[in-house]
């Protein structure tokens, strides 16, 4: 046993590995991780480009679709397709041992679709039926558009793992479109799953930026602390959002809380802690993603304790403060959602422009 199994035996939370790429499907080193505690895993387009620039993993496959007469878009899902089905195989066994829990693999409809409500549905349902795994999550944005789709496919009985929630009232939209998506959906509620991802470290660069702009000792003092105080509010409105009559009716069906999951928790700035961003946000019916090196910093000397909800007074102070420092919070959201979805685009559109640069020299 090791820090990761104790977080999730001892504290309720789960670690997840936010990466994924061919050449550790094959070499058994995502079965390593798996074995280490990681009980799943979450991908998106930048760990696409990632996982497929500089690389000959992906060469072969890439040629026969070519071969074939796929276009260069056809190319790239059918990759991922395989990666995302691989990874469910190997992660089943951790869904079965969890009675659904865990073991769950993130594969992300296209960023382009962000402001499309039917255009993200028709790509969500698609990806759904195409791998056709209980221990599939389909990526959503928690964006204006993102709300009613995630709330339909809810409804039709699809997992979906919410990405890019920024603020606090977005999430709260969030956990709305699941609730109500569950109210809409017949029958028995026990393979329906979702999280909702709250991303973390981006909400300290973009407002530590605000504060040093601001310069008062007053801002600099709440420096790399808005990040992680409206991750515990937002836990806060995670436990009263699913408790009470109208969640007690939901439960009776089979529904399954809507797990906060922390997102983006490698820490930006070199002056904090590299397990900033775990050690902080621990607490029961949470997951928090993290890349191989933070998972691995986590491993070595993080800290195995509950924290999320030590003293939700002292975080509503902190956001109070940040605010009354003169930093916009929801234009902080709006900045961030906008980059993310943008980042995300950029992500996709130029793993496109490698993937048929490379399929011209076959």
């Amino acid at each position: 046993m090791n820090r990761l199994h104790d977080l999730f035996n001892q504290q309720g939370q789960s670690p997840w590995l936010d990466n994924l790429r061919r050449s550790w499907i094959v070499s058994g080193e995502l079965q390593g991780w798996v074995d280490r505690g990681a009980r799943g895993i979450t991908s998106n387009p930048s760990i696409f480009q990632k996982a497929m620039t500089g690389t000959d993993a992906y060469d072969e496959q890439l040629r026969s679709l070519t071969e074939s007469g796929c276009s260069v878009e056809e190319s790239y899902w059918e990759l991922v397709v395989r990666d995302i089905h691989d990874a469910l195989e190997i992660l089943r066994p951790v869904h079965e041992e969890s009675d659904g829990l865990d073991g769950y693999v993130s594969v992300e409809v296209d960023p382009r679709l962000a402001p499309d409500t039917e255009g993200t549905m028709v790509a969500a349902r698609q990806l759904d039926q195409r791998l056709d795994r209980p221990n599939l999550y389909v990526k959503i944005p928690g964006t204006a558009a993102g709300i009613p789709a995630i709330r339909q496919m809810i409804s039709e009985g699809r997992s979906i793992n919410v990405t890019l929630i920024f603020s606090l009232d977005s999430y709260s939209d969030v956990m709305e479109a699941y609730l109500s998506g569950l109210e809409a959906c017949s029958g028995d509620l026990s393979g329906v799953s979702s999280v909702a991802s709250f991303f973390i470290s981006r909400t300290d660069v973009e407002v530590d930026r605000r504060l040093d702009e601001l310069g008062s000792p007053a801002a600099l003092a709440l420096r790399g602390r808005a990040a992680v105080a409206q991750g515990q509010v937002a836990y806060e409105m995670f436990r009263s959002m699913f408790s009470g009559p109208r969640w007690d009716a939901l439960v009776a069906r089979g529904a399954r809380v809507q797990r906060p999951l922390w997102a983006s928790t490698s820490t930006k700035n070199p002056s904090y802690p590299d397990t900033l961003y775990v050690d902080t946000l621990i607490g029961p019916d949470t997951v928090n993603t993290l890349p191989d090196a933070t998972l691995e910093a986590f491993e070595d000397h993080g800290t195995v304790a509950r924290t999320i909800d030590a003293d939700p007074s002292a975080a509503h102070g902190v956001l109070r403060a940040v605010v009354d420092a003169g930093v916009d919070l929801d234009d902080v959201a709006r900045v961030l959602e906008e980059e993310g979805v943008a980042a995300f685009v950029a992500s996709f559109d130029d793993l496109l422009v490698d993937l048929e640069a490379k399929a011209a020299t076959f």
